[in-house]
């Protein structure tokens, strides 16, 4: 009797020890087959890359930022009067021992005593001009020699006929010889008169 109960106990024992064995080979393969959560869950999408996105700041403040001025038009400068055309002619050259009030010589000739203390050159002019620049140079020719009696300029303006007068004087006698009036106009020559000085 007591031999069975023994036998009993053991078979019941082994019976059992081998259910729990089996049990735990179960667990551990459904442990080792199950998927893994980590290795099986979708990845997270990664961040959108910063160097994509619009620098906000950079419009902001080009809005922000108010557009420069446009300069004021400067108003347009009058049209400069138009130059006058300087046109001036020196048309005659006269000499002589007297001038009227019109500057002319009225007393016209071109041999003069030793005596006669003024001669008189009237210069006459044909043209327009804002200004212009007479001259007369008196000359005495002796021999082989030139010598500058007078030297003199004068400024006109005029917009039509004119008569510029120059003279010569002489508190004492005149040397006896040939001599010359020459005109210029502007620094040119433009003409020239040639006279004498002898006793009658």
């Amino acid at each position: 009797m007591k031999l069975s109960f023994r036998s009993s106990a053991l078979c019941t024992a082994t019976v059992a020890g081998l259910l729990v064995l089996t049990a735990c080979g179960k667990k551990e393969e459904q442990q080792n087959t199950a998927p893994a959560a980590a290795s099986t869950a979708p990845t997270a999408p990664a961040a959108a890359p910063t160097a994509t996105a619009p620098a906000a700041t950079g419009t902001a403040a080009a809005a922000a930022t108010p557009a420069a001025p446009a300069p004021a038009a400067q108003p347009a400068a009058a049209p400069a009067a138009p130059a006058v055309a300087d046109t001036l002619k020196v048309g005659s050259v006269t000499l002589g021992s007297a001038v009227g009030s019109d500057k002319k010589v009225s007393k016209e000739k071109t041999t003069f005593s030793p005596t006669e203390k003024t001669i008189y050159a009237s210069v006459a002019t044909e043209g327009t001009t804002a200004g212009a620049t007479l001259n007369a140079k008196w000359t005495y020719q002796d021999g082989e020699t030139t010598t500058t009696v007078s030297d003199i300029s004068q400024s006109i303006s005029t917009d039509g006929p004119a008569v510029t007068t120059f003279k010569i004087q002489n508190p004492n006698e005149w040397p006896e010889g040939k001599y010359k009036v020459t005109v210029s106009l502007n620094g040119q020559a433009v003409g020239n008169e040639a006279f004498e000085i002898k006793k009658k």
